[in-house]
């Protein structure tokens, strides 16, 4: 029996066994019951100076490989999106880049990508709402050009200029109609960037949403559908009920996914509504064999083996995205590393420092129990070969 070493908050030191690999096998047909996307995270070269404040050195092949595993799994790539460190490391080229690479890997494995479309090119803090618009038309037109999907993504510069719900509906009617394909709207919560609290012009959910289904029901043929990512099932659950028909919900609650996404499927969905939620999220980019796999269930028509695949996953997400929230990305590239598609534990702008050994040992303990070790032995030796690194006395520890 090989054991994982763990690394208590106290400094104390407890041993887990470890699972052996689920045996999950990758789709032989198109997911058919639920569109999801994996968020994706950028791999630094491990030469590069990625430290804070530079310009990202981004590994191509390992970021791009990375993707390709995801398509393998028969889920869509959301790229250049907060989960890739937009606003936290990864710089305005460096985005264009990244857009214009995916996009043409999406097009060599006949898979889907959608990519985020925001204003944080521009260098000013503040903008007047024409500037906030024309910023958003420029990226908009940037990915349409190169095929990607559009998602249209909180702009703190949009949340530092609008003073009403009204300069809501202004500017995202404006950069609806310039759209040449449906967009996806995206509303990402201050848990995950304290800079967009009251977007939409309220801080209360009820408020807000009632300005974003205004938007979506004036531009009904320009939205695609909605990701939410407000850590608030009852929030998506309200919104969804309300979308016109056409109009996806993906979810983008990383806490709660495996009610919002069995839904009506499921024996006891989340009440009152019907329907489910697809998906949009960083979580799946961790546990994109557990996800794919329950997805099939559903295909399969076995909603008890999606609750019993993807239900241990929930745990291991919200350790992931514990707050501070925002640094989530952290546990994601960790997992990467451990997963074996990153050569090294590193993250541009060096926020591989962002999270303690401590979260980063109940990352290992939920994954472990998750099934989302996809080579166990690799990711207990890179786990221990680290708690070393960092002056942890393993002691004996069993192979």
């Amino acid at each position: 029996m090989s054991v994982l070493r763990l690394l208590a908050p106290d400094g104390s030191l407890s041993d887990a066994e470890l699972r052996d690999g689920a045996g999950y096998t990758r789709p032989t047909a198109p997911l058919r019951s639920r569109v999801a996307y994996a968020a994706a995270h950028v791999v630094p070269k491990v030469h590069g100076d990625n430290t804070p404040g530079r310009p990202a050195d981004i590994d191509w092949d390992a970021t791009l490989a990375f993707r390709r595993h995801v398509y393998s799994w028969g889920l869509g790539v959301a790229d250049a999106m907060d989960t890739a460190q937009r606003n936290m490391g990864l710089d305005p080229a460096a985005v264009r880049e990244l857009i214009a690479r995916s996009a043409e890997v999406a097009r060599d494995e006949d898979a889907s990508v959608v990519v985020g479309v925001n204003t944080d090119h521009v260098d000013e803090e503040r903008l007047p709402l024409d500037r906030v618009i024309d910023a958003y038309k420029e990226q908009l037109h940037f990915t349409e050009e190169h095929g990607a999907g559009p998602v249209l993504m909180a702009s703190r510069h949009l949340a530092r200029a609008a003073t009403t719900s009204d300069d809501y509906r202004r500017v995202y009617g404006e950069v609806l109609a310039s759209a040449s394909v449906p967009v996806v709207l995206h509303w990402l919560g201050p848990a995950f960037d304290p800079e967009l609290d009251g977007y939409f012009g309220a801080r209360d959910w009820q408020t807000a949403s009632s300005v974003l289904l205004d938007i979506i029901g004036e531009h009904p043929d320009r939205v695609a559908g909605v990701k939410m990512s407000l850590l608030n099932a009852e929030s998506e659950v309200s919104v969804r009920e309300r979308l016109p028909v056409g109009v996806r919900m993906f979810t983008g609650d990383d806490f709660n996914y495996v009610g919002l996404i069995g839904g009506d499927s499921l024996p006891s969905g989340p009440a009152p509504a019907g329907g489910h939620s697809d998906a949009l999220l960083g979580a799946f980019a961790a546990i994109t064999p557990v996800a794919s796999a329950a997805i099939q269930a559903l295909d399969a028509g076995d909603p008890q083996r999606y609750l019993d695949v993807l239900g241990p996953t929930e745990e291991l997400s919200r350790q992931v995205f514990a707050a501070p929230t925002p640094y989530y990305k952290t546990g994601v590239a960790f997992l990467a590393w451990l997963n074996g598609h990153q050569p090294a534990f590193q993250m541009v702008g060096g926020l591989h420092s962002a999270r303690s050994l401590p979260h980063l040992s109940r990352i290992v303990e939920l994954a472990n129990a998750a099934h989302a070790l996809e080579d166990p032995e690799l990711a207990r030796e890179r786990w221990h070969g680290m708690l070393a690194l960092n002056g942890v006395d393993l002691g004996a520890v069993q192979a």
